[in-house]
């Protein structure tokens, strides 16, 4: 058994965590608080780009996580944005989750429904810090992918109180693939498409932006109301003077500070951090508050931490242990040298 290795494929995975939204919200604040308090380790991402195609990219996130969990692991996941002109998903990825105490490989699983799943828990999981309580009816989508159709989902499971969804994306066909895919799964939901970003802003208190934006293109959220939380969760969207004039939560200052996110542009342009006001888990153990009151609006942007990925990984490989559920590959690993 020590040199098997389980493979959870994509089908595999989403069979594993339908309808534990909710745990997987728990798992998230779990993971980001046991961060909080120094038990992990987090290297840089490694972005792998290409000289002659700048949108496409792959991403290495390793981590461990210790507390509870005492994994690690590396998600390696792919970003191709024109995989939509010929019907493949934008973003591909596979998980390895590594003992954390003989270091070898254990799981392999299919990763880009962990990473949409992680992102959304984590969007709904500041979502609930930042309105505090408010009465939610009304909810704002700008990019109608995969990313934020996993947040609407986590999102209804924290409050049943949401009626509408106001979306927009610069591709009429993906806006109306978003409202049938949510009127199929969501009931009693109303999707309103808007033809513009203005428009969702207007309409909306509490906005998801995922989009594979390369560089900003949002210079005024003057069309929010005063007290909107903007999710920002693909970070390169907003101008640096937006950021500079928001309340701004992310989920680890470092990583966040890098890579040309609207978050560095912002360090870069005044050449310090201090518009960070706290990290989303600063909140969650009560160092911080939910809001500052001097700047209302807030903006939560996380760089995404492969903590997430393992942590998810763990209750999967524990799911499909007890479900008897994957391919176990037999001696995948080698016997040992020493004892040939």
């Amino acid at each position: 058994m020590k040199n098997d290795l389980l493979v959870l494929s994509g089908h595999e995975v989403a069979a594993l965590l339908e309808g534990r939204d909710l745990e997987l919200i728990q798992i998230v604040q779990s993971a980001y608080e046991t961060h909080a308090q120094g038990e992990s380790s987090l290297p840089h991402s490694v972005f792998l780009r290409f000289p002659f195609s700048p949108s496409n990219r792959i991403i290495a996130l390793p981590a461990y996580l210790g507390g509870e969990v005492n994994i690690a692991g590396v998600k390696w996941i792919s970003s191709f944005p024109g995989n939509l002109e010929i019907g493949l998903d934008r973003a591909s990825a596979v998980l390895i989750i590594n003992s954390s105490q003989t270091g070898r490989p254990e799981i392999i699983a299919e990763s880009s429904i962990i990473s949409a799943k992680r992102t959304a828990a984590s969007a709904a999981l500041a979502a609930r810090c930042l309105q505090e309580g408010k009465k939610t009816t009304q909810v704002g989508f700008i990019g109608c992918g995969l990313i934020n159709f996993e947040v609407a989902r986590f999102l209804l499971a924290l409050w049943s109180g949401i009626e509408k969804f106001v979306i927009y994306d610069v591709a009429m066909d993906r806006s109306k693939h978003f409202e049938n895919r949510s009127l199929e799964a969501f009931a009693g939901i109303e999707v309103a498409i808007v033809q513009d970003v203005e428009a969702v802003l207007n309409q909306s208190s509490l906005v998801s932006i995922a989009t594979t934006s390369l560089k900003p293109y949002i210079a005024d959220l003057s069309a929010c109301s005063p007290d909107s939380a903007i999710l920002h969760l693909s970070l390169r969207d907003l101008e640096p003077e937006v950021i500079l004039a928001c309340d701004n939560i992310v989920d680890d200052i470092d990583h966040v500070c890098r890579a040309q996110t609207s978050i560095h542009l912002a360090e870069q342009k005044v050449g310090h951090r201090d518009f960070i006001r706290c990290t989303l888990a600063d909140i969650l153990i009560g160092k911080a508050t939910a809001r500052n009151n001097e700047k209302s609006l807030a903006v939560f942007s996380p760089f995404g931490l492969g903590i997430l990925d393992i942590s998810l990984g763990k209750l999967l490989g524990e799911l499909a242990l007890k479900q008897n559920c994957g391919t176990l590959v037999k001696s995948f690993l080698p016997e040992p040298w020493v004892r040939i």
